[in-house]
């Protein structure tokens, strides 16, 4: 027991640190991020994907004893989502005094560099960014974090390693939000921070940089706490299973839908990666690829795709697309994301609600966006809900509500389906 607890051997002695079901998610998860790369990775797994980016982050912005006054900051993309926006505006900036320095539009390398000075301890993105779909030159703006000697750490949630695996390209931390499209069954809720080892960084003790993900499981978190169950590690892990399969299915529907959408009439405009008159379609097609499709007989050559998340902003503002949001039949109306069913919602009133008008006019999430995630059904499904929807921005859609929802038991007639 002693020389278990001080980590001197392998054990299953404290199930919170360590037990075989969360040693093979945390295994299997380094397994994937790592596939092509030339070096070592580890996997800290966590309770959800806000654990997850808080595990990531938190043990950089560390007081240097050696300048204790120095003012910390980190750079960060600002199209992220909601909750990292509130965890780095509100927990950090606000109530610790640590400065964000929020780079708009991430595909500028410019613009990250002027943010960074010797104060600066981590650079930190998302791409495909939710719900915006930003996306920038991952391979360069590592170059650059490591030019100046610091971590740069990517979630990449909406990617997964079916398609993009930030350390091939230079990032030292990945950072999962393993509930979404890995748990697409919706049963599971879990996080992971997947790291090479060796990182970068000017900050930090030698085992931090080393071994970063054996690092924070093995400290922080043991004192913190934000570990993930035995259970959840299982139910995610069989949903993986099917993770590039299931990948390619959702990216080919959403591109049937993402054309769709672009060429109607009451859409004002379709964030998707995959349509080729998107500003950052070039730039993307150099990163996402569907995992070894070259090997595949049904394609034998690379392929891009662009995965499951999109978003289309409605013509006339907020009160048309409520209507349209609330008219959805087959397309279900919730805050997740990465399901096997077809998921929206609008991330004004939900998602991104919490960081303020203010801070979504700074990452462009305006209220007649509807943020769709595209699942396993078949695209021609969500296109014709989609259209059947969109004509409910002049009212002549209706149906009647539930005697369990209305008044005195009467039915009565609302805009929009129940």
């Amino acid at each position: 027991m002693e020389a278990a607890l001080a980590y001197k051997i392998p054990t299953w002695c404290y199930s919170r640190i360590a037990n075989p079901s969360l040693y093979y998610f945390e295994n299997t998860l380094a397994l994937l991020e790592g596939y092509g790369l030339a070096g070592e990775t580890g996997c800290c797994a966590t309770a959800s994907g806000m654990a997850a980016i808080h595990t990531a982050t938190e043990p950089f912005l560390a007081v240097d004893p050696k300048r204790p006054t120095a003012k910390l900051n980190f750079v960060a993309t600002c199209q992220v989502y909601g909750g990292t926006f509130q965890l780095f505006s509100v927990r950090r900036m606000q109530e610790r005094g640590i400065e964000c320095r929020w780079v708009k539009n991430s595909a500028d390398l410019e613009e990250w560099a002027a943010k960074i000075d010797e104060n600066t301890r981590f650079l930190y993105g998302e791409l495909p960014s939710n719900p915006g779909q930003a996306f920038f030159d991952l391979a360069a703006v590592a170059r650059l974090a490591h030019a100046h000697e610091l971590p740069l750490i990517v979630d990449s949630t909406v990617a997964t390693p079916a398609l993009l695996r930030p350390l091939c390209h230079g990032a030292d931390i990945v950072v999962q939000s393993v509930t979404k499209t890995m748990t697409t069954s919706g049963f599971g809720i879990a996080g992971a921070l997947i790291a090479r080892k060796n990182l970068t960084s000017r900050f930090g003790n030698d085992q931090l940089k080393a071994d970063f993900a054996a690092y924070v499981k093995q400290l922080p978190n043991r004192d913190m706490g934000p570990n993930l169950s035995p259970m959840n590690a299982i139910l995610s892990l069989n949903d993986m299973r099917t993770l590039r399969s299931k990948i390619d299915l959702f990216s080919r529907s959403t591109m049937q839908v993402a054309e769709f959408l672009a060429g109607h009439p009451a859409i004002e405009r379709v964030d998707y990666l995959g349509l080729p008159q998107h500003p950052l379609h070039a730039l993307a097609s150099r990163y996402l690829f569907l995992v070894d499709a070259e090997h595949d007989a049904e394609y034998r050559r690379p392929v891009n795709r662009y995965g499951h998340l999109m978003s289309l902003r409605v013509k006339g503002g907020a009160e048309p697309t409520r209507r349209v949001f609330d008219a959805f039949q087959r397309i279900w109306r919730a805050t997740d994301l990465g399901r096997i069913k077809s998921v929206a919602t609008i991330p004004a009133i939900s998602t991104h609600s919490q960081q303020g008008e203010e801070g979504r006019c700074l990452a462009d999430i305006p209220d007649n966006l509807i943020r769709l995630c595209v699942g396993g059904e078949h695209p021609d499904d969500i296109i014709a809900d989609l259209d059947q929807a969109l004509r409910a921005i002049d009212g002549t859609v209706q149906v009647a509500v539930p005697a369990a929802f209305s008044t005195g038991g009467a039915s009565r007639e609302l805009p929009g389906p129940r």
